[in-house]
Order: structure tokens, then C-alpha cells, then sequence
């Protein structure tokens, strides 16, 4: 058996010669999953044995993560989910709508989250992707959420008369593809990511001028107010979609690198 000290040392001195950033947090994160500690015991426990068991998962770990595999790794089929999404959320918590659509779910965490918070809250997921609304619907089940969010496939469903629609959808440029880190172009599906020479082709296909998908419905049977998350450097121009689909922009909210990565708008 090796202590927590020389278990974080060596893998840290591995991640660390293969370019990982934040390789220290990481070996943290990894171990005090193998082990079932928290991390804050762990550090205070540096001398303390790490059991075998423990042990042959953590290297088991390491090693996949050697090989650039994300350590919030969920599943192949889906995102990650970024800090940044939680602004969503939070917009949701502070409106709280009774009805809410969340397009492109994904792993189902906005459409989940929102569910569990607002329990009054009627929550509509869609995906496009028949393989994500299983892993979200999996989810859902785990969490004990599954009567209380309803998935559909595709983008919109026949009436989009929500209070609320929240929509993280593909933003990223095809061009900066190849610049992108190992544990995004090796581990994540590019179709979840990519949007089209400018990353704004999703935004296009649900807001723009060519058949807005929100222009087919009546206005009085349309969204009451919509929040994008983008990338960076788009916030004015998926803007101007919102107002081209009737949605007044509201206001941008900066994540915590203060990049604008959330644009409210509201008819």
C-alpha cells in the first residue's frame, strides 16, 4: 500500500509530462472518487495508506486519463456539462416559469436541474439525437425526475407555447476544430459541437430567417421569452436572430471568465 502522498505525487508528475493543466486537481478528484473520500479529508490525510482496491482503480483512472480522457467524463453519447450551462438555470430559477422547453438537451442536466428546483414547473426536453434522449431519460430515471420532465425527439415539438425555452446548442466554428484540447476532438460527438463555418448554424435553423423555426407558430402561441447559451464573440450576432424571430434582446450574461455567454430575449 502507498500513502496519499506518494499516490498523488506520481500521478501528478505523469498527468503534468503530458501537458495537463490543473494535474494536481485532478489526481485529487480522481482519487478521492477511487477511494470514496472527500477531498478534503484526503488532503488533510496525506500519510494515511490508500487501500489496494482503491489503489488499482485510481492507476485504472490515471491511466485513462493519460490517454486524455476528461475527468468529468459522462458519457460518449453526450457533453459534458460546462460550468457555464448553470447560468441557464439560473435564469430559469429566477424566472420560474410554469412551462419550460429545454432544446438540445443533451445529458438532460438543464432540463433535470430545473425539474428539481421548480417542482411546479411543467419541463419539456428535446434532442435531435436519439442516443442523447436515452442517456437523458436514464438520467431522469436515476434521479427519480423521470414523471416530472417529458422528452421528445427532434428539435420543437407541434406547439412551442412556453413560458421559457432554453437552448445550449452546437456553437463551435468548424475551422477551430483541429485547435481544440485532446479531451474535446477524442472524447466528445462532433455533432454536439460543431455549428458551421461561424458556430452559428444551430442558431440559424431555430431563430433565423430561413424558416425560423419559431416563425412557423403564431404569436400568440410561441415562446414568451428564450435564453441562448453561445460562444464567445457571438452574443450580438445570435441577438439580432432573436429579434429577427420577434424576441427583443434583454440582456447578455457573462460567465465566469467574463466572456457574454447567455442572451436573453423576451417577445
Amino acid at each position: 500500500m502507498a500513502p496519499v502522498r506518494e499516490a498523488l505525487g506520481s500521478s501528478v508528475d505523469a498527468l503534468t509530462a503530458i501537458g495537463i493543466e490543473d494535474a494536481r486537481l485532478d489526481a485529487e478528484v480522481m482519487l478521492a472518487a477511487a477511494t470514496g473520500w472527500e477531498r478534503a479529508a484526503l488532503i488533510a490525510s496525506l500519510e494515511a495508506e490508500v487501500p489496494p482496491p482503491a489503489a488499482r482503480l485510481f492507476g485504472e483512472m490515471v491511466r485513462r486519463r493519460l490517454r486524455r480522457e476528461p475527468v468529468a467524463y459522462v458519457d460518449r453519447r453526450v457533453l459534458i456539462p460546462r460550468p457555464e450551462t448553470e447560468l441557464l438555470v439560473e435564469i430559469a430559477l429566477e424566472r420560474a416559469p410554469a412551462t419550460l422547453l429545454d432544446v438540445g438537451t443533451g445529458s438532460g442536466a438543464i432540463a433535470l436541474a430545473v425539474a428539481d428546483e421548480l417542482p411546479d414547473c411543467a419541463v419539456t426536453a428535446t434532442d435531435t439525437s436519439p442516443a442523447a434522449l436515452e442517456v437523458a431519460r436514464a438520467n431522469a430515471e436515476r434521479l427519480g425526475l423521470a414523471e416530472r420532465v417529458r422528452f421528445l425527439p427532434g428539435s420543437l415539438p407541434e406547439r412551442v407555447d412556453f413560458d421559457l425555452v432554453l437552448a445550449n446548442l452546437p456553437y463551435v466554428e468548424e475551422t477551430v476544430w483541429p485547435s481544440l484540447q485532446p479531451e474535446v476532438t477524442q472524447w466528445e460527438p462532433r455533432e454536439a459541437l460543431l455549428a458551421g463555418p461561424d458556430g452559428l448554424d444551430a442558431y440559424r435553423a431555430l431563430l433565423g430567417e430561413r424558416g425560423s423555426a419559431f416563425s412557423r407558430y403564431p404569436e400568440e402561441s410561441s415562446a414568451t421569452a428564450v435564453a441562448l447559451e453561445v460562444g464567445e464573440g457571438q452574443a450580438e450576432a445570435v441577438a439580432e436572430l432573436m429579434a429577427a424571430a420577434g424576441f427583443a434582446a434583454l440582456e447578455t450574461r457573462r460567465d465566469l471568465a467574463g466572456i457574454e455567454r447567455v442572451v436573453l430575449g423576451e417577445r
